[in-house]
């Protein structure tokens, strides 16, 4: 896992989106709808906090205990340890039965962020023994962030993230606000409110934009809940037969169009859909049923 030490600048925004929907679609293919609904709740915070008076190594193992069990891997003994190194941690995969993860040295002295380090690792156990990852290395990084927060553990990392004149740190590799866009999918299918377990205020800030982005997604043409001023633009392109260069979907058919391509707003797979009249459609990935529009 990388990190952002004191005085490095934190990336913000959504540069990495294309992954991070690449990601969703891909945990919900390879665990189908019923395994991602395995983890309707997140990992509780005392469950993954180390008190200052607890001692270290036992009090790490405890967490690592935590997330494990909360990412579902009974088999899977983590055995942890700190050294220095350059990135906030790493796991050795293997085949079993233990894992090993090793965590910064400077983690002896931060206590608060040593769940979000070791979940992101247990979390590399949890893929590895799915068989799920990606060929380029940094987009599997990724992928990993995205699932750590998808299913439950995740908003660890996003608390990690803490900007002020003292500390500039991000654990992992997605961007604060687009932790907190994957945190608000899975709020949004989970009925789930994370913004109470925020200790960082900059992280509650991300979650918020994260969050906005994850909302417009669900009021897009032609999705039914789109505004008035969308669903007209909507009906104007597809009698042209032809979207505009930044829209959420895409034509094919002629002019006017008969049919027409969008993203599901929670597994981010692609739907395709008669166009030109008001329909619920099934997504094939993630099964979540979609009320489209009909003509503006």
């Amino acid at each position: 896992m990388s990190n952002r030490r004191e005085g490095d600048r934190v990336a913000h925004g959504f540069p990495h989106l294309a992954t991070v929907e690449a990601s969703l679609t891909a945990l919900y293919r390879r665990l189908s709808p019923d395994g991602v609904h395995r983890y309707p709740v997140s990992v509780p915070a005392a469950d993954v906090a180390l008190g200052d008076g607890e001692d270290l190594h036992p009090g790490t193992q405890r967490v690592a205990r935590a997330l494990v069990r909360h990412l579902r891997l009974p088999e899977a003994r983590m055995v942890v340890g700190f050294r220095p190194m350059e990135y906030a941690a790493a796991v050795e995969l293997a085949a079993g039965p233990e894992y090993f993860v090793e965590l910064n040295d400077r983690f002896r002295t931060r206590r608060r962020d040593i769940g979000a380090a070791l979940a992101h690792e247990i979390t590399h156990v949890l893929l590895h023994r799915l068989g799920l990852a990606f060929p380029d290395t940094h987009e599997n990084e990724i992928l990993t962030d995205v699932v750590t927060a998808y299913l439950g553990a995740g908003w660890l990392l996003l608390d990690a993230y803490r900007q002020d004149g003292v500390e500039s740190q991000r654990l992992g590799y997605l961007t604060p606000e687009e932790f907190g866009y994957v945190l608000a999918k899975r709020a949004a299918v989970f009925g789930e409110d994370p913004s109470p377990w925020f200790t960082s205020a900059v992280a509650y800030e991300a979650w918020v934009r994260g969050r906005a982005r994850a909302d417009r997604e669900r009021t897009l043409p032609p999705l039914a809940g789109a505004g008035w001023a969308e669903r007209r633009r909507y009906a104007w392109e597809r009698r042209r037969g032809r979207a505009g260069e930044a829209a959420p979907y895409a034509f094919d058919g002629g002019a006017p169009a008969t049919g027409v391509s969008f993203r599901c707003p929670v597994c981010r797979g692609r739907l395709r859909v008669p166009a030109g009249r008001a329909l619920r459609a099934r997504c094939g990935v993630c099964r979540t049923v979609l009320e489209c529009a009909g003509p503006a």
